[in-house]
Parts: C-alpha cells; structure tokens; sequence
C-alpha cells in the first residue's frame, strides 16, 4: 500500500526540491468534487481511520470532525467517503460495528490493530501531513484576515493567484531536476519580493 502520496503533497525533502519531482502525485490528489491535495487514497483513508479508532471508539461523523480539527479545516471527509470506507473495514474484520442509539459506534478490532502496527509508520506521517499542511493554511488564512472586508477585489485577486500557484506546481510534477531548480528560483524570487513589503 502507497501511504505516501500526502507527505508528496506538501514535499518530501529526500526527493531534491521539497519533493518536485516525484511530488504532487499518487491518491492525494482531487476527484469525486475534492479539490486537487485534498483526498486521501482509499487504502490511506482506511488506515487513518484505524489510527483513530486505536485512540478511541467513534461514530463516522466523529472520525469526519476529528480530520477536520487535525487539519485545521484543510481536509473534511464526506460521509460518502467515510461510511463506505468503515463498512469495508468492518467486512474484512479490522473494526466491528455496534448499535449506539440510532448510529453505528466503530471499535478496531484486535486484527485491525496488527495491521495498523504493521502500517503505523504510514499512518503517522498521514496525519502529521495533514496536521502540518493545516497549519500552513491557518497561518495564510490568518496573515489575510481582514482582507475581504477591506477589499473584496484585492482579496479575490490574492485568491485566485494562490490558486494559479498551487495547480502550477501540481502540473509540475514529475519535473526533471533542472526544471525543479527553476521553479525554485521562480518561488525564491517571489518570496523576496512579497518581504519587501514596507522595507
């Protein structure tokens, strides 16, 4: 199981360049109305999900707000892809599934628990992933806050530049190592300018 493609989302500095090359690519990217970077393979769904199940026992709308708070908003599962992914767990005997009132409460199962040791490694760097492109989100949301209200057409202009941005560097991959270089220079040059602001 590849439960690496996320950590390739956000770059893997073993690759070369923060991951171009081998980045933006493998499960963690759009589909199913998902924006591109925000989807988790189905294997690397089920295994976040008996990490969270290991912790304690939860409803499915429970597991959807606990991704939701690890990624600070970045990554929220929809119950067409939760439940699907808990009733084949469920099926092939990695949690059980018991009444809870009118829900279904999810609990790992001792099965379930050696498969996730044997993937643990993969299962923590999906979510320190998650945790960490969250993170990163919440502090570009932070830095602008304010804008829309002071300038609605400025902060739609910053919007969709970001969103150039991000899909100019997911066609990116695959780049050779030259082209990765560039594309360094490009950024660090574009970084330079955003600090001279107010120098």
């Amino acid at each position: 199981m590849k439960a690496y493609h996320l950590l390739h989302a956000i770059g893997r500095r073993r690759h070369g360049l923060h991951g171009f090359g081998r980045a933006f690519g493998g499960g963690f990217m759009g589909g199913d109305g998902v924006p591109p970077g925000r989807k988790l393979s189905t294997a690397e769904l089920q295994l976040v999900l008996l990490s969270l199940l290991a912790e304690q026992p939860a409803h499915g709308y429970e597991l959807i707000k606990t991704l939701e708070e690890r990624s600070s908003g970045f990554y929220t599962p929809s119950p067409g892809m939760i439940y699907p992914a808990l009733t084949y767990l469920d099926e092939i005997g990695h949690a059980v599934a018991s009444a809870d009132g009118n829900r279904k409460l999810y609990t790992i199962t001792e099965l379930g628990r050696e498969h996730l040791a044997a993937n643990k490694d993969q299962a923590d760097m999906i979510l320190l992933a998650l945790a960490r492109i969250g993170s990163r989100m919440a502090d570009m949301r932070e830095a602008f806050s304010g804008l829309s209200d002071a300038d609605p057409e400025a902060a739609d202009d910053l919007h969709q530049a970001r969103h150039a941005l991000k899909h100019a560097l997911i066609r990116s991959r695959g780049a050779s190592a030259e082209e990765a270089r560039r594309i360094a220079r490009i950024l660090k040059n574009a970084t330079a300018e955003i600090l001279k602001k107010g120098s």
